[in-house]
């Protein structure tokens, strides 16, 4: 089977990244959004993506263009039953995806491939709500953040994933631009596996006096030739995401490495989730392009 038409499920941050590089792939792409004050304000932050690629003549006007009319919003899983492939980048929430998935199931073609965006959840669990033929067309296609800068994603096969299917996945990846990395459905894939233990245990050595925000941040980028610091990376990604996923993996695994230290529950609880709040563990509130380190131990 032929991916021609491409169905994207949330219209956030994750899905119009998405969907944008899927219609600048040339597929005929649609999101499915709960309102259509959602899909006008994903599709919003689209357009204003394409204009900066266009004026940096990543792309020309007409293609600009064309690359719009390719994508349709809607409010309705119906418009997605013809669809080859569909992505979905709803909530990370395990009950919500799996009934999705399951409304999904009933009125989309045997042949469409279903893949989910998911950082942290199993790709097994959420494939279970499915029916057994549509088991083997189940994959995780994990983007990363900003989708239509970033060039990775992780491909992540189940057990009972048809081999045919995940070669095409890989291959429809590639269409994108992006390039893949095959994963195993294991709790935190590859990228989340190396570098949820490393953020908390950047959080560790602040806890314990090793040094300062500023000079652990300092330390891993002239030292190891990291592009930012640990504590600028976790309020670049989110406080909360951080401590969300390893939650999921410290349950998964019960080991030390992956359980959130108390400091970064704490900021959690506070608000403190990074960028996002305005405040993690740099305070961006009056100079984002300067922050200055919270005073947090």
């Amino acid at each position: 089977m032929e991916i021609k038409k491409v169905g994207v499920l949330g219209c956030g941050l994750m899905g119009a990244g998405i969907a944008q590089v899927a219609a600048t792939a040339g597929y005929q792409t649609v999101v499915r959004e709960v309102s259509e004050t959602f899909i006008n304000k994903g599709f919003g932050g689209i357009e204003k993506s394409l204009a900066k690629f266009a004026e940096k003549g990543t792309i020309s006007g007409e293609q600009q263009t064309e690359i719009r009319g390719r994508l349709s919003g809607t409010t309705s899983f119906a418009e997605l039953a013809d669809c080859d492939i569909i992505i979905e980048a709803i909530i990370e929430n395990l009950e919500e995806k799996r009934s999705t998935y399951q409304q999904l199931d009933a009125i989309c073609k045997p042949e469409t491939i279903f893949a989910s965006n998911t950082s942290s959840l199993s790709i097994t669990e959420m494939m279970t709500a499915t029916s057994p033929a549509r088991q083997q067309r189940f994959i995780g296609m994990h983007f990363f953040n900003p989708v239509p800068i970033m060039k990775l994603v992780e491909v992540v096969r189940t057990i009972l994933t048809d081999e045919a299917v995940y070669a095409q996945a890989l291959e429809f990846a590639k269409s994108l631009g992006k390039v893949p990395v095959r994963a195993g459905d294991k709790t935190g894939f590859i990228v989340n596996r190396l570098l949820v233990p490393y953020l908390l245990d950047a959080i560790r050595a602040l806890e314990e006096g090793v040094g300062s925000i500023v000079d652990i941040d300092n330390a891993m980028k002239l030292g190891c030739g990291y592009p930012m610091g640990p504590f600028t990376l976790g309020d670049f990604v989110g406080l909360d995401t951080t401590y969300y996923i390893a939650e999921i993996m410290f349950n998964e695994f019960r080991e030390k490495r992956f359980a959130p230290p108390p400091l970064l529950k704490r900021m959690v609880l506070a608000g403190l989730y990074g960028r996002k709040s305005g405040r993690g563990f740099y305070d961006y509130t009056k100079d984002a392009k300067n922050p200055t380190p919270m005073n947090l131990v």
